[in-house]
């Protein structure tokens, strides 16, 4: 067995994005000066570490591929659009909507009635609510960006009765309760309504009123003097006013999806020659919005918030300590502790470490990260005394080794042993703190192919 050499690492042929930064952090004393340190925020739910602010993930990921998407292979780009649909139909897709088919949007209303049945809301109020909230939508009414609810001129009254029972329930949009309404209130809540409806948000803007609001009276050089008309507007304000209706865009574009569904025709029967089945699209709202958010490995989880700081992450509501992290961590995953150590290790000396979990070794180093390179070694992780004695995680024997080589050798990659090395003298008790591995020495092994 012979020391490890690292090799130059294999480039993918083709590479769709640019590499950013290797850490989410400001490295430069001008950096640091001229931009605060950002700060990042993730929770504990069901033993995964989860981050839900977009921001939060975008940065994460961007800056050193920390986590992945839950709903995508690696970075969270997951589109409800089928891709193979959204081809079919790009010509008649003008506003750029997502398009989905007939049986996926009605796997979306069956979540939601789902949602709805675990709040404990009458049958028959869910299908109303459902029904209504899954009215199709005219697009054709003009040229502009304006949603047209083509049904507005159906009759919406029910029976006195079955009111009565339909405002005693609140209306469940996206995962989020909203205050129960009566039904005439619902006809213009549902079209129209600012909170309810993003595109009546937009045809409801005063743009002359909204321009007064952001006019400030400020000094003009040219002039000499405080003025709000004279068009030399000062240049902080219009990018504070211009980052101010980025964020109100944002907002208007999360309350709603709108999205293309794909039906089907069926021919009449009163034309038996005729028996093509045809197809539209249709513009309905999404009763069931679809959240990818960014899950992190325990060990990711825990170099952002032990060796960055960057990161606090909550469990019900709490923030937790690094010691508390530390022990829980351990006991949801019991190598865990040699496996952070390991990932600790590579991260320091500039590689990027994923899980091997399907190579069959606990890690896999990346030059700069998976999008630019092939993983170049696969890493098994050990923990061992003085003596390189110690109840291993994984005992080997020449078949287990054999095969293990034998997979990674047909995977382009390279073995590497990491033993960690602690102090013979060491208790269990220094183990219960991440300031052991102040103590640890690691030795890094690999295998000549």
């Amino acid at each position: 067995m012979a020391e490890a050499i690292f090799r130059p690492p294999k480039r993918k042929r083709r590479v769709y994005e640019s590499y950013e930064a290797p850490l989410p952090l400001w490295f430069t004393q001008e950096e640091t000066i001229s931009n605060e340190q950002e700060h990042y925020y993730a929770e504990m739910i069901n033993n995964n570490v989860i981050v839900r602010n977009p921001e939060d993930i975008r940065a994460l990921y961007g800056k050193g591929y920390f986590g992945k998407g839950i709903l995508s292979r690696s970075r969270p780009v997951y589109n409800i659009s089928d891709p193979a649909l959204l081809a079919k139909w790009k010509d008649a897709n003008s506003k750029h909507l997502p398009v989905i088919s007939s049986k996926k949007f009605q796997h979306h209303i069956d979540w939601a009635r789902s949602l709805l049945q675990a709040q404990e809301v009458e049958d028959s109020c869910i299908e109303k609510m459902l029904e209504k909230y899954t009215q199709s939508i005219d697009l054709s009414c003009d040229g502009s960006s304006k949603f047209c609810d083509s049904s507005q001129e159906k009759n919406t009254n029910f029976p006195t009765s079955e009111t009565n029972n339909v405002e005693k329930c609140g209306e469940t949009q996206n995962g989020e309760n909203h205050p129960a309404t009566s039904l005439q209130n619902k006809e213009y809540n549902w079209e129209g309504n600012a909170p309810y409806d993003p595109p009546a948000k937009c045809e409801n803007i005063d743009c002359e009123a909204a321009g007064r609001d952001n006019q400030v009276h400020v000094h003009c050089p040219r002039h000499n003097d405080f003025t709000t008309h004279c068009g030399c507007q000062n240049q902080d304000v219009t990018k504070e006013t211009q980052h101010h209706n980025s964020i109100q865009d944002d907002k208007l574009s999360s309350e709603h999806e709108y999205v293309l569904v794909v039906e089907k025709i069926q021919p009449c029967s009163d034309q038996p020659l005729n028996n093509e089945v045809t197809e539209r699209l249709v513009c309905k709202r999404n009763p069931f919005k679809v959240f990818e958010y960014l899950q992190l490995s325990l060990e990711e989880a825990f170099f952002l918030v032990y060796a960055l700081g960057c990161l606090t992450i909550f469990q019900d509501e709490e923030p937790l300590t690094i010691v508390k992290l530390w022990e829980v961590f351990s006991a949801i995953q019991p190598g865990f502790k040699a496996n952070y150590m390991g990932y600790h290790y590579f991260r320091g000396k500039g590689w990027v470490p994923k899980t091997g979990l399907k190579y069959g070794t606990n890690l896999l180093l990346y030059r700069k990260g998976p999008p630019f390179y092939h993983a170049s070694y696969s890493v098994v992780v050990e923990m061992v005394d003085d003596s390189c004695q110690g109840l291993q995680q994984r005992p080997f024997t020449w078949q287990s080794l054999a095969g293990l080589v034998r997979i990674t050798t047909n995977v382009s990659k390279e073995l590497m042993l990491c033993y960690l090395i602690k102090p013979t003298n060491m208790s269990e008790e220094e183990m219960t703190s991440p300031e052991c591995m102040k103590r640890i020495k690691v030795q890094v092994q690999g295998f000549p192919f």
